[in-house]
């Protein structure tokens, strides 16, 4: 942030900002989104009928500030496959 702020004025950073918002994110969390909205347009062909995906629900969240929840995993891997038609195959019947 120190080597940016070095060579970019708040003028300019305030112009990138502006830019960011009316053509959408640049850098990672772009590629992220590109890569949500193709992963949601494959997952929906496959979908049972009524149930489509979202891309919202293939983008990462990159908070490192806390432990992963397994638990939380588990349930928001079984709610997409549930969205998606698909079998929970860990249930023991």
């Amino acid at each position: 942030m120190r080597h940016l702020l070095a060579d970019i004025d708040s003028d300019e950073l305030t112009e990138w900002m502006a830019y960011e918002r009316v053509t959408g994110p640049l850098g990672p969390r772009r590629t992220d989104v590109l890569h949500g909205i193709h992963t949601a347009v494959v997952a929906n062909t496959a979908a049972a009928k009524g149930r489509k995906a979202k891309p919202q629900d293939f983008i990462p969240e990159w908070d490192q500030t806390r432990p992963p929840d397994v638990q939380q995993m588990l349930a928001t891997v079984r709610t997409v496959t549930a969205a998606l038609g698909g079998t929970d195959h860990t249930i023991r019947r």
